[in-house]
């Protein structure tokens, strides 16, 4: 079985401008390095700076496998896993991949027969030295300029060739679960159900209605502060996500569990090598530092990125898997509006998270299985010993995104909405994480092979301080604070109605433009 890697790269602004291409042989049979700029009516464009492939480029990192003979070969098997997803790539691109592997290797051995005859003129000029007035050197000197004219010719037709190749292999989706229900979001299998809805003797109250009479909650008066979809946490408030953050925390270190502190932002290679990639999702759900004045960085969604990052380029012992470590990090989202979600903090545009990020073995490949089993019985203890209601959903495959190869959310009940709502998740991403970032561990056979990734929410803070204030409200607009966060919580049992507010606010409400009024006017 031949192995492949087929790395596509911007280079610098001039073969931007020329719409250059140079192709570089490793040293591998079988294996090329294709530098590449990027087209922009590409369907995948690479981020201009500092991307995955700007890094291999410039040997920052070394180039990414895959096995494109064996994908060639289960063609129509790779082509239903595409079906299945419905992501942007679509099924007939993996037949035209088979047909672009096939016209790359006869033009490879084209290439390859060009150079063995360069190769061969090159020897017989150094025979003829001193002779270059001759007609045979002569002859020559014809017979090598159309050589290298035609050499040139089918290497610009191999790396556009690779370049075609890659766009499609990077967009490729990583293998299911045999188990993982094929559809939308409706064919969602429910696992179980745990704990009971709350019984109210009064109608319920949603958690900004709560938030704003125990005064611990703010998202009005922001508009000119912070914009939409921001908040701030007051008091007893800020004291549970505090309380939160621990509680998870002194849990995941009873589990064997190392704690870490990443960075807020990465280069746009980190993302992308988490399966996060350039494309529609990408545009609209992730911040980027203008590169115009700054490095070209992305603000993290999640802890999930920079965990990924340290592993990135190592190889452990197996004897040291699995690895356990979690994060507390601020996530930043772009996320898209959405008229129909209701205004609070269950989606905003930043917020608080614990989260958990294993790597493990891939010897008989059951390995991530169990460690994503093991992340999601630490998710619900978590919830159970909070006296949540909650159910575990496997997800189908439309929701899987591009790096999951199976993916359970859990969701809990929400009387505000009068409904279940996402909580956390927990997904195996298998191997597909690993290539791209390069994450290894050596057998005991000292053979190198690529890990497996898990990673799951711990603590997603906006959603279950909504749970807690809507979960455990009482009639008179209090919030019984669950017995598990009372010691961190300094000993307090009730969060209490406040009187008055302690500020008046005194400025100008933010107009909302014409365009925008109907889209807006529910929140105003």
């Amino acid at each position: 079985m031949i192995r492949t890697t087929i790395v596509r790269t911007l280079r610098s602004s001039f073969l931007a401008r020329t719409n250059r291409c140079v192709v570089h042989h490793t040293q591998h049979p079988g294996r090329i390095l294709a530098r590449c700029c990027s087209s922009q009516d590409g369907k995948y464009l690479l981020h201009e700076q500092d991307g995955l492939y700007d890094h291999m480029t410039r040997g920052i990192i070394d180039e990414i496998e895959f096995d494109v003979e064996d994908i060639c070969k289960n063609a129509d098997s790779v082509a239903q896993r595409v079906r299945d997803r419905k992501g942007e790539m679509q099924e007939d691109e993996v037949y035209k991949l088979v047909d672009l592997w096939q016209e790359r290797c006869r033009v490879k051995g084209q290439v390859d027969e060009l150079q063995e005859q360069r190769q061969a003129l090159a020897n017989q000029g150094k025979d003829l030295k001193g002779q270059q007035n001759s007609a045979e050197f002569k002859d020559l000197q014809v017979k090598g300029r159309q050589l290298r004219k035609e050499f040139n010719e089918a290497s610009r037709s191999e790396t556009e060739l690779n370049s075609q190749l890659y766009n499609i292999l990077l967009r490729l989706p990583n293998s299911c679960h045999p188990s993982v229900p094929v559809g939308d979001e409706s064919q969602a299998r429910l696992v179980e159900t745990v704990g009971e809805k709350p019984a109210f003797k009064f109608v319920p109250r949603g958690h900004l209605e709560l938030g704003e009479r125990l005064d611990i909650l703010q998202l009005r008066h922001l508009a000119n502060v912070s914009g939409h979809r921001s908040y701030y946490l007051k008091g007893a408030g800020a004291q549970l996500q505090h309380a939160l953050v621990q509680f998870t925390q002194d849990r995941l270190y009873k589990q064997g569990f190392t704690p870490l502190v990443v960075p807020d932002f990465f280069y746009p290679a980190i993302l992308e090598g988490c399966g996060m990639m350039k494309s529609r999702a990408f545009d609209t759900q992730i911040y980027t530092l203008d590169s115009t004045k700054h490095e070209s960085l992305c603000l993290a969604g999640t802890a999930e990125v920079g965990i990924a990052g340290m592993f990135k380029d190592h190889v452990l012992r197996a004897d040291q898997l699995p690895q356990k470590a979690f994060a507390v990090s601020t996530c930043y989202r772009a996320e898209t509006w959405s008229g129909t979600e209701p205004h609070g903090i269950y989606r905003v545009h930043h917020f608080t998270k614990v989260e958990m990020f294993g790597v493990t073995a891939n010897d008989d490949g059951s390995e991530s299985d169990r460690l994503q089993q093991e992340f999601l019985s630490l998710q619900k203890d978590l919830y159970s010993e909070l006296g949540l209601c909650f159910r575990i959903i496997d997800m189908p495959t439309q929701e899987l995104g591009l790096p999951a190869h199976r993916k359970y959310d859990v969701e809990a009940w929400m009387p505000g909405r009068d409904s279940f709502g996402e909580v956390s998740s927990a997904s195996n991403c298998t191997d597909y994480q690993s290539k791209r970032l390069h994450i290894r561990y050596e057998t005991e056979q000292e053979e190198l092979k690529y890990a497996h990734t898990v990673n799951a929410t711990a603590c997603a803070v906006p959603r279950l301080i909504i749970l807690i204030l809507e979960n455990f409200q009482q009639e008179d607009g209090s919030v019984v604070v669950p017995e598990a966060l009372q010691p961190y919580m300094a000993g307090r049992k009730v969060l209490t109605v406040q009187d008055g507010l302690p500020m008046k606010y005194t400025g100008r409400e933010r107009r909302v433009f014409k365009q925008h009024k109907k889209k807006f006017s529910k929140y105003r």
